[in-house]
């Protein structure tokens, strides 16, 4: 056989097997990214099941605060109902201002900070919102490096039909400012 015709085979292959390999890691970067949004999810469903608990709780003290705890409950429905990340991640925000009003409103209930359900809850709510936290910091991470394979060359050339995904950040400017504390 000639050589030539050898070396543009072996050059073929080659190519072949570089470009299997970038796609691989494209769609291994993905799955990653769609995993580290799986831990958001499971997180804000656990939220999810630990306000109506919350609200109910506070409903018994503070029942003329009803302005605040429809608010945390239409939030929450609305995280519930968001099918898209995008949607998800603004109804959290939303969802996490309006428990910040809650706590808010619990610092005018000495009766209600002292409940042991509420301290319990309160409890569970902040080790969620730990949870979350982290699973955010990882959900960026996944997607940073995702948006970077599909984004730098010669991956971009194979990256086809991806495009890069939004990472979890904060749009309200108001959840950025630490909240005013009285006492």
């Amino acid at each position: 056989m000639n050589p030539i015709v050898i070396a543009v085979i072996v050059i073929v292959v080659v190519l072949i097997i570089w470009g299997i390999s970038i796609h691989n890691n494209i769609i291994r970067a993905y799955n990653k990214c769609d995993n580290a949004w799986a831990a958001i999810d499971t997180q804000l469903q656990r939220r999810n099941d630990l306000i109506p608990n919350l609200v109910n709780t506070v409903k018994g003290y503070a029942a003329h605060e009803s302005q605040t705890l429809e608010a945390v409950t239409a939030a929450r429905s609305a995280v519930a109902n968001a099918r898209t990340p995008e949607a998800k991640m603004e109804a959290a925000g939303t969802l996490s201002n309006a428990l910040t009003s809650l706590f808010a409103v619990a610092e005018n209930y000495p009766e209600l900070k002292a409940n042991q359900n509420f301290l319990e809850l309160q409890s569970e709510l902040a080790d969620t919102e730990n949870r979350l936290s982290y699973a955010r910091m990882s959900y960026n991470d996944v997607v940073m490096n995702y948006n970077n394979i599909i984004s730098v060359f010669p991956n971009n050339l194979l990256a086809g039909g991806h495009s890069p995904r939004p990472s979890f950040q904060i749009t309200d400017e108001s959840a950025r400012q630490a909240p005013n504390v009285q006492f």
